[in-house]
C-alpha cells in the first residue's frame, strides 16, 4: 500500500497552516479606514476608532501616522505598537 498521496496531502496542509501563521497583518491607511478597520488596531477600540474618524473629518487627512497622537486618548505608545501597520497613503 502506497502512502505517498497521504503524506503529500499532510505536507500540503501543514505548509498552508504554517503559511497563514506567518502572514503579515494588512496595512491600515488611517486616512481612508472605516471604524471597524481602525478598531482592529492594537490598543484602538470602538470609541477611539470613532474619535479618529471624527478627527479626520474635522481636520482633514493625517500627514503622518504620528499625527494620530493629536486624537484625544491616543498616545505615542499606541502609535508605536501599530507603527508597522499604519500608513497615510
Amino acid at each position: 500500500m502506497k502512502r505517498t498521496p497521504f503524506i503529500a496531502t499532510l505536507v500540503l496542509l501543514f505548509s498552508l497552516v504554517t503559511g497563514f501563521a506567518h502572514a503579515e497583518p494588512a496595512a491600515v491607511n488611517i486616512n481612508t479606514a472605516d471604524v471597524v478597520t481602525l478598531a482592529d488596531l492594537n490598543g484602538i477600540g470602538q470609541s477611539k476608532a470613532e474619535a479618529i474618524v471624527a478627527y479626520r473629518e474635522a481636520n482633514g487627512p493625517f500627514q503622518a501616522p504620528q499625527d494620530l497622537t493629536n486624537v484625544k486618548g491616543i498616545g505615542d505608545r499606541t502609535v508605536e505598537k501599530n507603527a508597522d501597520r499604519l500608513t497615510v497613503k
